[in-house]
């Protein structure tokens, strides 16, 4: 049997992150994976260059079922202290896009600066290593107000005065996503919010999307919305058309609130006034109604809406000069306005993230202790989900940050220090 102040399950960001702080404020920390490689999903996100957090971040960029939980974590670990952590192991690093901080040169600089972070606080690693239970013990060892526990591992058992949870969520199985935080969760009592894909493309019938297959790879800006009332959101992001459905930022952004069953609505023009500048074109212009789209939108897009006139009651294969008013209204409308259905998802391969998980209510926004004591769990295992474009990052440094913090003050009183 081996001892540890604190065991977390996970090297991902989140657990990662946790177990360098941990373990640079004196806690002698064990770090287990399944796995036998760190940090899957960091070397693959932003194109291999890792969005690894956003410079605007704030609570409103993330949804949950109780959105006041994040702001506790986020006010106390901010982008601009990762960026100086980032500074200090000189890793270069750019803004691309509405605040979206990138590296210069790959993901594999982050994940070096987390195992560099690992190797400072002396953390023990345990890869490719199987966890087959978890016992929590009935009486505290060391007087400390948090239960131990023991593990069963293919290679020991370990007790453990505190555990971490930090395993992410069901996104992108092939790089090793499972459901055991989940399976804890449930195992100690804790509610779960039923786990969805998220940031992830929308699917459609086969048959209704066969008109625009033919727009696959076809990309442009937009204005995406779905709901209504107080439940209404819009997104302003790059639409791409695929052989299934759509993707893109603006869909991926849109799918983290789209409810099954619901439409979204598309405005394929945001940034002009459609309706009018039609009716212009039809006092001067005696070119088709398709080579006057062109102008505004994609050739492709073009052709291939003015051919869908006649299942509208309409014919929009003629000059545009020779067009009714009404026809031009309909086909405005249908443009700034496109509402349809969406049968579903890609699912879990193709989704960035996890909405749903642990239930906030089961947690302390503080310190990422759930209900069981000595239990915590932090990043996308959590009910809370960033939107896309570095915000789940920042959410696993956040709140693996309170974890750490938090342990490091009830296990480690008389050395626990800010590592910044």
């Amino acid at each position: 049997m081996q001892e540890f102040d604190l065991v977390i399950v996970g090297a991902g960001a989140a657990g990662l992150f946790c177990a360098g702080i941990a373990g640079r404020a004196g806690l002698k920390v064990l770090l287990l994976d399944h796995s036998d490689k760190v940090a899957e999903k960091i070397r693959i996100s932003g194109g291999g260059r890792c969005n690894f957090t956003n410079r605007d971040t704030s609570p409103d960029n993330f949804l949950s079922d109780n959105p006041n939980f994040c702001r506790s974590a986020l006010s106390r670990y901010t982008p601009r202290q990762f960026t100086e952590l980032l500074q200090r192991h000189g890793v270069p690093f750019h803004e691309k896009h509405k605040g979206q901080l990138f590296c210069d040169r790959s993901a594999q600089d982050i994940i070096d600066v987390l195992l560099a972070e690992c190797e400072a606080g002396q953390v023990t690693r345990w890869h490719a290593s199987r966890l087959n239970s978890v016992r929590a013990q009935a009486v505290d060892p060391v007087g400390t107000g948090a239960n131990g526990f023991e593990i069963d591992t293919d290679q020991t058992i370990i007790r453990t005065r505190a555990l971490v949870i930090a395993t992410g969520g069901l996104s992108i199985p092939k790089i090793g996503a499972t459901d055991f935080g989940y399976q804890i969760a449930r195992q100690f009592g804790l509610r779960l919010v039923p786990p969805r894909p998220a940031l992830v493309p929308l699917t459609f019938d086969a048959q209704s999307w066969a008109p625009y297959t033919q727009l696959a790879g076809l990309s442009l800006p937009v204005v995406i919305e779905t709901g209504s009332g107080k439940s209404r959101k819009s997104f302003r992001e790059d639409l791409l058309f695929t052989h299934r459905g759509l993707s893109g930022p603006a869909v991926l952004q849109i799918s983290s609130y789209w409810q099954a069953g619901t439409p979204i609505r598309i405005n394929l023009l945001p940034d002009t006034d459609l309706l009018p500048t039609l009716l212009r074109a039809k006092a001067s212009s005696r070119r088709l109604i398709a080579n006057e789209l062109a102008s505004l939108v994609p050739a492709r897009l073009a052709d291939t809406w003015v051919a869908q006139g006649a299942s509208a009651g309409h014919n929009w294969q003629r000059p545009i000069n020779e067009a009714s008013d009404k026809a031009l209204a309909a086909l405005a409308q249908r443009l700034c306005s496109w509402e349809l259905t969406p049968t579903g998802t890609e699912g879990y391969q193709k989704a960035e993230v996890t909405a749903g998980g642990v239930d906030t209510r089961d947690l302390s926004s503080q310190t990422m202790e759930s209900k069981q004591a000595g239990l915590y769990f932090i990043g996308e295992v959590v009910d809370v989900t960033g939107w896309l474009g570095g915000y789940n990052f920042q959410w696993a440094w956040a709140s693996a940050y309170a974890c750490a913090q938090a342990l490091a003050g009830k296990l480690r009183p008389q050395v626990a220090q800010n590592p910044g």
